[in-house]
């Protein structure tokens, strides 16, 4: 991917519009203009958790309007903020278009998408300046089955009904997967239904799997309406959200795009620092449980928050408009590098956007002392966190098994997070898939997964390793020592 800065005279021909608009404003303080109010009318998904530091967060924070307050005292324009809620990123991209809305954010499918249909009007076309939350092992997108089905892996699903939204990024990391195993797209019935559509058709029976962004796979899960057949992580391409904004509005108002650069850093900050008090604020918001929020936002949780455009989303990126362009939705000649604009980010960081920009580390770690196993709680390939009931904090375990111990000896367990064996995921505990290890040391004695396929390839290479439910597990973790 080929990161560029801002060229020189579109950056000068910007700072002067915008001093433009600051001596309008002067102008009219004498009488002699109008002054306009300047609506920055902001698009966003409110259940898409990986986008809340540009959207449902960032509103409820009021850190933009109250950047733009600051501005307004300053120049003495006055800014008003307009914010729309969208289920996901195509009617977002369609009123971009239509330039009724300037920034908006979405998932990695839907912002090619808007780059390639944008770019067809001057007043309308976008370009991708941020990112708000990633995955790079990609798995954030996931297919899920009623809990009742006899599917083991994506050849069952043959014949069988699958929900998606056409374009999204759950239905390309669907055919992608499909293609990977060697299944021929056509023997699966697509169902093209938005993401809360989809859930209630898994729930109500009226579909045999659904392949979705991120929360819904998890929220399925959760709410004991289905299981995990398949991560997207198996594909091995990043995933991730970002920021998109209409460069005629950005050129016009390179003030307004500063304060809500900044505004999304401290947002972005805020979540990092205490990611559980995010998640409760988000279910507040949403609806979404704050157990599967906290799934994605916690610390090692699915979600890396950062600003950064990864230089490893380069492949991503190939991938995504290889998908697209056979689906129509972007055009061959599509420029995905000319898109991409890091100039504001760059501006943002300053000296430390290259140390950012390589730093691939979730910036929210999970840490401490494992008081019951003695362990400090250190390796993310192994760290487990319990939130017991009635409690608005959480306790660390060094690992999966230490984690079932803790479990085991507290009164009511709210939810408990493991990581996969083989892939390092963050799971529900529960929801896991469970096998006893004789053969491992004591504290690594019972192994989560997120599928039976990952069990199964574990047994493969460990034929002494056994499964076992997870209440037995938390029960015979209590003699595993």
């Amino acid at each position: 991917m080929n990161q560029r800065t801002q060229s020189p005279r579109r950056r000068a021909a910007a700072l002067l519009a915008g001093l433009a608009a600051v001596g309008a404003q002067a102008l009219s303080g004498c009488g002699l203009l109008t002054d306009p109010t300047v609506t920055v009318n902001v698009g966003y998904q409110s259940k898409t958790i990986n986008t809340v530091n540009a959207g449902t967060l960032l509103r409820d924070s009021g850190e933009f309007e109250k950047a733009l307050e600051r501005l307004g005292e300053q120049t003495g324009q006055r800014y008003r903020v307009v914010w729309q809620d969208f289920a996901s990123g195509a009617p977002l991209t369609a009123q971009m278009m239509a330039t009724h809305v300037d920034i908006g954010s979405m998932g990695d499918y839907p912002l090619l998408t808007n780059g390639s249909k944008t770019r067809k009007y001057a007043d309308a076309e976008t370009e991708m300046i941020a990112t708000t939350g990633y995955s790079l092992r990609g798995s954030l997108n996931q297919v899920v089955v009623p809990q009742t089905s006899s599917a083991r892996t994506l050849a069952d699903l043959t014949g069988q009904r699958v929900s998606t939204s056409l374009g999204s990024a759950g239905d390309g990391m669907f055919s992608t997967a499909l293609q990977r195993n060697d299944i021929d797209k056509a023997v699966v019935n697509i169902v093209n239904q938005d993401p809360a559509v989809g859930a209630a058709a898994i729930e109500g029976g009226q579909v045999d799997a659904l392949a979705q962004f991120v929360p819904w796979p998890q929220l399925v899960v959760f709410r004991e309406q289905g299981r995990l057949l398949y991560d997207g992580g198996d594909n091995e391409v990043p995933t991730f959200h970002g920021v998109v904004v209409r460069k005629h509005f950005a050129d016009g108002h390179p003030e307004v795009m500063t304060a809500f650069m900044e505004a999304v850093q401290s947002t972005t900050e805020a979540i990092v620092a205490d990611p559980l008090r995010a998640a409760q604020r988000v279910s507040a918001l949403t609806g979404i449980e704050p157990e599967v929020v906290y799934l994605y936002n916690g610390p090692n949780g699915l979600v890396s928050f950062d600003m950064t455009i990864k230089r490893q989303f380069s492949a991503a990126f190939d991938q995504v408009k290889a998908f697209l362009v056979k689906r129509g939705s972007v055009t061959a000649d599509f420029d995905v590098a000319d898109f991409i604009d890091d100039s504001y980010l760059r501006t943002l960081f300053g000296p430390d956007y290259e140390r950012r920009l390589d730093d691939v580390a979730n910036p929210a770690k999970l840490s401490g002392t494992d008081d019951l196993c003695r362990l400090p709680v250190a390796d993310p390939a192994q760290a487990s966190e319990v939130w017991p009931a009635g409690a608005d904090t959480t306790h660390p375990a060094a690992t999966p098994t230490c984690l079932l111990r803790r479990v085991a000896a507290t009164e009511e367990v709210r939810a408990a997070y493991v990581p996969d064996t083989l892939t390092g995921i963050r799971l529900f505990a529960d929801h896991a898939v469970w096998l006893a290890d004789p053969g491992a040391p004591p504290t690594q004695r019972y192994k989560p997964f997120a599928t039976d396929a990952g069990a199964d390839a574990y047994r493969a290479t460990h034929p002494q390793a056994t499964p076992v439910g997870y209440d037995a597990a938390v029960s015979q973790s209590r003699s595993s020592r």
